[in-house]
């Protein structure tokens, strides 16, 4: 599968402008509460960057992850990037929202047998989780949990260097690969808008990395990319930093007062290039201003058992 899913003869909105269509990034995020149990935000916090462009965010008592899902349309297709951590529609009812996102769209602008996507920015639990809600939708491709099936749907022919086109119906994506944190991971930049989203690659908090090599070469595509292509924002998965520097919230905690924003910019993208400069390869974790990377660190590092109960906010270092 490719860009050349089946289109529909309607009148097209024009996707392609002189300058990013604009958006808006000022929301105050809900980001969970003391207690999980007593929390009242929305289980879904919807947000429109604009009428064609949607950020939802995973209520972080239902999972500490809260991962952040990204809903865009076209004029013959629509995708959904990602579908959270949680299965039960009871504790996270992302169908029931994105169906009213999409009847919603629909009502203004018309369309038969338009058809759902749903992608991943990478194949983690925390991102695909929520799939499960789609296997029964009418008009709906879901992308399959594996590289080879990530390559084939898109129709990669030089994994992952070569970057390659994704047609909405008149909004033309491209589809980078950039593997590292994990195999199957892409990022994908947006003309319309010209956000760029960067899945769990580049976003304020730990940046897992599984693979150095692979890690420093997708980085070295991201930035060779972002030098020839505009850039609104840099849009990754996850908020895990304070506005602090240098310091992130508790691995599993339920609760993120004075979260520093999603959106990145073009400058952090480049300042990784420098701290892969001074790690050069060596396992550990390091921390830095707006981002820490975790290299080849092993997962029962994060076991709670390990963990130093006296230790301070953003220290994590096994006990």
């Amino acid at each position: 599968m490719n860009s050349s899913l089946q289109t529909n003869a309607v009148e097209s909105i024009n996707f392609i402008l002189d300058c990013p269509a604009l958006g808006d990034l000022n929301v105050h995020w809900i980001h969970g509460s003391i207690s999980a149990k007593h929390n009242t935000d929305p289980d879904i916090q919807v947000h429109a960057y604009n009428e064609h462009t949607y950020i939802l965010r995973q209520n972080m008592a239902v999972h500490y992850e809260a991962p952040f899902i990204f809903l865009l349309f076209g004029n013959n297709h629509a995708i959904l990037l990602d579908t959270g951590a949680t299965r039960s529609p009871e504790f996270f009812p992302l169908r029931q929202t994105v169906d009213d996102l999409i009847d919603r769209w629909l009502t203004k602008y018309p369309r038969d047998n338009y058809t759902l996507v749903v992608a991943h920015t990478h194949l983690h639990r925390d991102h695909f989780e929520g799939d499960f809600q789609f296997f029964d939708r009418p008009n709906t491709i879901i992308v399959g949990h594996s590289l080879a099936e990530t390559i084939a749907f898109y129709g990669f022919q030089d994994w992952p260097n070569k970057v390659v086109p994704f047609d909405l119906g008149g909004r033309v994506l491209q589809v980078m690969g950039t593997p590292g944190h994990e195999d199957a991971e892409v990022s994908i930049y947006d003309p319309y808008t010209q956000l760029f989203f960067t899945g769990d690659l580049l976003y304020p908090g730990r940046l897992y990395i599984r693979d150095w090599d692979a890690f420093c070469n997708s980085i070295d595509r991201m930035i060779a990319f972002t030098d020839t292509h505009p850039i609104t924002h840099l849009l990754g998965c996850h908020v895990e930093m304070s506005i602090y520097p240098r310091l992130d919230y508790l691995i599993r905690t339920n609760y993120q007062p004075h979260e520093r924003p999603l959106q990145m910019t073009v400058a952090q993208l480049h300042s990784v290039k420098e701290a892969i400069a001074h790690i050069n390869g060596a396992p550990g974790i390091y921390a830095f201003d707006d981002y820490i990377i975790y290299n080849s660190i092993p997962d029962r590092y994060f076991s709670y058992e390990n963990m130093d109960p006296n230790a301070a906010p953003g220290d994590l270092r096994p006990a």
